[in-house]
């Protein structure tokens, strides 16, 4: 099973990254997120495996979990860390012998509890707050996430919109951590905005 050391999930996003990818990649790593998942929906297999197995070797230097996304066969062969899967594909995969410990989207109590019948190790849950990546769709809000952590006897992740001024909030609603695109992949500083999120975190305790 994967062990989040930290509460901040990183998900990547080249087409918002600002400057190169694989740089800001270690820039982020460097920070000890609780792990890094790729998530480059747009990349046919071949490709993603290529990328996959830079950023596989830039996140074992920082001892940080690369999480790899959408491909099964790919996570299988590169013997990731953790895959995460939407849960119509973890409905598709019928041969599970191999599959690193795995981590579900999930957008209803529904879904959440499918998800840790179904083997999953943690959850991401959202989205939360409105966020630019889902335009004109209003966020599900905290009572969802809250009964959304309150369903399964797993990890939760929160996901969408979430900042240093909205994150307190996210915890005191049980969840485990939160996951970060946008701001990762667009910030100047990266090392300053983990140390905003955490101390934004730390005021739910």
């Amino acid at each position: 099973m994967i062990t989040f050391m930290c509460k901040i999930l990183s998900i990547t996003n080249r087409s918002l990254c600002k400057g190169d990818f694989l740089t800001r990649i270690a820039q982020i790593a460097a920070q000890k997120p609780a792990g890094i998942v790729l998530r480059e929906k747009d990349l046919p297999q071949q490709d993603y495996a290529s990328l996959a197995a830079q950023v596989q070797e830039i996140c074992k230097k920082a001892g940080v979990p690369c999480i790899l996304h959408s491909f099964p066969e790919t996570a299988k062969r590169l013997r990731a860390d953790a895959l995460h899967l939407p849960l119509p594909l973890l409905r598709e995969i019928t041969n599970r012998e191999g599959l690193p410990p795995f981590g579900v989207s999930c957008h209803s109590v529904q879904d959440a509890e499918e998800a840790a019948a179904g083997g999953a190790s943690y959850l991401i849950a959202g989205h939360i707050f409105e966020t630019d990546c889902k335009k004109g769709l209003a966020g599900r809000g905290l009572q969802f996430l809250r009964d959304i952590c309150s369903s399964v006897p797993l990890p939760v992740f929160a996901i969408g919109g979430i900042s240093p001024d909205n994150a307190a909030q996210v915890m005191q609603q049980g969840a485990a951590g939160i996951c970060v695109m946008s701001g990762l992949m667009q910030c100047d500083d990266p090392a300053d905005c983990m140390k905003q999120l955490k101390g934004g975190m730390c005021r739910a305790i």
